[in-house]
Order: C-alpha cells, then structure tokens, then sequence
C-alpha cells in the first residue's frame, strides 16, 4: 500500500513522515510531495520525494494508482496568505483539493482521504463553545477555502467515492523554524524566539483566547485518523480535533514560568490590525466531546506545549 502526503516539504508534513515511519501501519511506499522537493526525514527505504505543481493539469491525476491506500491532504497556501494573495489561495486551497478528490474517484474509488481543515471556517459572532455542527461563518479568504474543501471531501465520501476524514486542527503551537505568512505565526513565535534568544513581536491583546494543539498532539490524531473505520464517523466526516483554550497571558506566564523574566521581555507589544482581525474571529473554546469519543487525544496544561518544544529542539543523539 501507498500512503501520499501532500504538502510533504512542511513542517506537519516531514513530522508526520517521521511518525508514519515508525507507527504500526502497514505500507509499501511514502510519497511525500510538494512544490519544492521534500527532504528525506529518516533513512528508510520505503520514502520517495516527488517536486511537483499540483495544480498544474494532470498533476494529481498522476499520482494516485491502484497502490494507493490513504492521501493525507495538507498542502496549503496560509491565512494571511491566502488573504493577500487572492487567486492563489483559491487555486490552491480549493482547485488542488478538488483535484486530488477526482483523481481519487477515478483512479481508485474509496482511498481514504483526509483533509486538514482549520477553526478558521469558523468566524463573526459565535457562541461561547463550538461544536462539530455550529454553523461555518468564515471572516478570511482561508476559512473560506477550507470550508468548500470540508464539503467538497463530505460530499465525495457521501457518494462514496473517497473515504473521507476531515479534521479540523487547532492552532499550532509551538512550531519550530521560522515565522511564517500564518495570521497565526506569531503564537509560535512569542514562545519560540524569546526561548531562542530572540525578539519577537506579539500583534494582538494578551487577553486574547486560542484554541491550541502541540505538535505531537496533533501528528498523533492525524496518524489516528487514518485507523479509524468510516462507521465511526456516522454521515458527516467532519471533527474538531481537541485542543485547550489558552490566552496570550497565559502563555506568557508559562514562558515566564519555565524560562525565565530574560525570555518574557524578549516579547514586544505591536497591535496589528489585519491579524488581529483574523485571528479573534476565530473560537476561542470549542467542545472536544465527539472528538476524543472517536478516540483522538488532547494536551493538557500549555507548561508541556512548551517543554515538548524544548525537548524536540535538542540536538539528537548519534
């Protein structure tokens, strides 16, 4: 069996690689593909990077076969991004995934397909706690985009022409790297930086709210959703993956907490508008009730999102 991971130059998509290696499925070949080639993550010979355009014609057409067992879909042009650059979130974020569904369909009806989503569908006036159901109101060009593809992989999978999962992920935090084109980038990096010895700038009010993941969390529930049975899902492939509500104080206090007053004054107070607009019209609580039912797990207190980043960072042995 092939397992494909679009977006296989990313950071979600190398991790994943890694954990896909030495988890208990059982597969012939990793296809990790992006616009620019993929790195390697670990010497195993069933890795094969591919560069390509997916939305370049035939492109995702060519890489489904008989072979192919689950398409783990994360390429993505990111928030901001996507905001700024319109046509090129659309045809991203939209085309390719249509794209890859009809390859699917036609190639080999019934691979499982799943899609990261994002709580950016969500937006405007919410209620104080999400749930899977609560209506998709998005305030970005993004949350758009990831809301046609959750119906585009709902309706696939309702024909049962792909086996569909769709996860909707928290924010992300802490990312290794560097700051990104994410609206959200800079949750990562008022923990990264300063920890770094770094300076890094934080855009919106500490009294802001997130709906966070660590890393490790998050590679775990995508690796789990690719175990589960289509039943399990009931008629609507769509989950919010668990996450913890955590404001920006709270962050930083963590940071405080476990590295010290150096790190937290690292952190400088610049209010920007455009992100502040995208990011606070995202929810702040969501309930985690259907998803840890199906089994997907969630981080606890954000002292350990932060000692996770810490650890990860070490040089590894040999």
């Amino acid at each position: 069996m092939q397992i494909i991971i679009t977006g296989g130059a990313g950071f979600l998509g190398q991790r994943l690689a890694k954990a896909l290696l030495s988890s208990n499925l059982a597969f012939d070949e990793l296809l990790l593909v992006d616009i620019v080639t993929p790195s390697y993550p670990k010497n195993d010979s069933r890795i094969r990077c591919l560069q390509a355009d997916l939305s370049e014609e035939g492109a995702a057409k060519s890489l489904i076969s008989a072979e192919t067992g689950v398409v783990f879909h994360l390429a993505a042009v990111v928030s901001s991004h996507a905001e700024k650059d319109f046509d090129l979130g659309w045809k991203v974020n939209m085309d390719i995934t249509r794209q890859l569904l009809e390859a699917c369909r036609h190639q080999k009806p019934g691979i499982k397909f799943i899609f990261s989503s994002s709580i950016a569908v969500f937006g405007g006036d919410l209620p104080a706690t999400v749930l899977d159901n609560t209506a998709l109101t998005p305030r970005s060009s993004y949350g758009a985009q990831k809301a046609i593809g959750e119906l585009l992989v709902n309706d696939y999978s309702r024909k049962g022409l792909v086996d569909g999962r769709v996860l909707r992920l928290p924010t992300i935090c802490v990312r290794p790297g560097k700051p990104n084109l994410a609206a959200s980038s800079f949750v990562s990096s008022i923990i990264r930086e300063p920890i770094n010895g770094e300076d890094a700038i934080c855009p919106v009010s500490t009294e802001l709210a997130l709906w966070l993941s660590s890393p490790d969390t998050v590679i775990q529930n995508l690796i789990h959703a690719a175990t589960l049975k289509a039943e399990a899902f009931g008629g609507w492939r769509t989950v919010n993956l668990p996450g913890v509500s955590v404001t920006v104080q709270q962050m930083l206090d963590s940071l405080e907490r476990i590295s010290g007053q150096a790190a937290l004054s690292r952190v400088q107070f610049k209010p920007d508008a455009a992100v502040n607009a995208i990011v606070s019209s995202w929810p702040a609580a969501i309930d985690n009730t259907r998803g840890l039912a199906l089994g997907f797990t969630v981080d606890g207190q954000f002292d350990a999102f932060i000692t996770q980043f810490i650890a990860s960072s070490k040089p590894s042995a040999g």
